[in-house]
């Protein structure tokens, strides 16, 4: 490029090469989604889940002052599914263990960001969503859970999902075993699986929004908002 010096070149086909690996996000479907069958002519990108979990974070610690440093938070959950523009989505279903999920999602963050001056900050912040031990961390891994049982509710109201609706493979097993289990819908089914797996951790907030969501319409009510 004439007229720019080589350093301010790289620095440009850096920022340039990775949005266009991030690019992929916006067309990588959410692998559970499409493993339940959920019946939409468009389905959740992982972009698209990143960009819900910012916003569910922001406004969360808007009404209920958590004390986060809620700019750490967005920043984390921006980057949390980076690798899987790598690897794609892996869901809990594919047979693939946490720890190994994690060496992938790791190598595949350390490979993106390789080329950036920042990286370093980016990849802290990728393990301390992996380890948990931070309130933010914390914060950050609940509002993901959480994030995705808002989607599942989201399917359910517009029909797409159906808890009566026959499904395949592992998927139908966990089917079959929370009917058993007396769940009507399938966000009761969703949370319920989730709750019995302790995926929420000791968190009463997460026990009083799940109940919330369960218990209200969530999205019907917005779309037929003339106001918004």
């Amino acid at each position: 490029m004439e007229g720019i010096n080589k350093n301010i070149e790289q620095k440009l086909k850096n920022v340039c090469d990775f949005y266009a690996l991030t690019q992929r996000l916006k067309n990588l479907i959410r692998t559970g989604w499409k493993r339940w069958n959920v019946e939409s002519d468009r389905l959740e990108s992982v972009a698209e889940h990143v960009y819900g979990t910012q916003m569910l974070a922001f406004s969360v610690n808007s009404e209920f002052n958590l004390g986060v440093d809620i700019e750490k938070v967005i920043l984390m959950l921006a980057f949390h599914e980076l690798g899987e523009v790598v690897i794609g989505d892996i869901a809990f279903i594919d047979g693939v263990s946490k720890e190994e999920k994690h060496k992938k999602e790791y190598e595949a963050v350390l490979k993106i960001l390789e080329p950036l001056d920042d990286k370093e900050r980016i990849i802290n912040l990728f393990n301390e969503f992996e380890e948990r031990k931070t309130k933010e961390a914390q914060f950050a891994y609940l509002i993901d859970k959480l994030e995705c049982d808002l989607q599942c509710k989201y399917y359910e109201e517009r029909g797409n999902i159906s808890l009566s609706k026959k499904q395949a493979g592992v998927s139908e097993e966990i089917r079959k075993e929370r009917m058993k289990k007396g769940d009507n819908s399938f966000a009761e089914m969703w949370i319920g699986y989730e709750r019995e797996k302790n995926v929420y951790g000791s968190s009463i907030f997460a026990k009083t929004i799940t109940d919330y969501i369960l218990s209200n319409p969530i999205f019907k009510k917005k779309a037929n908002d003339k106001n918004l």
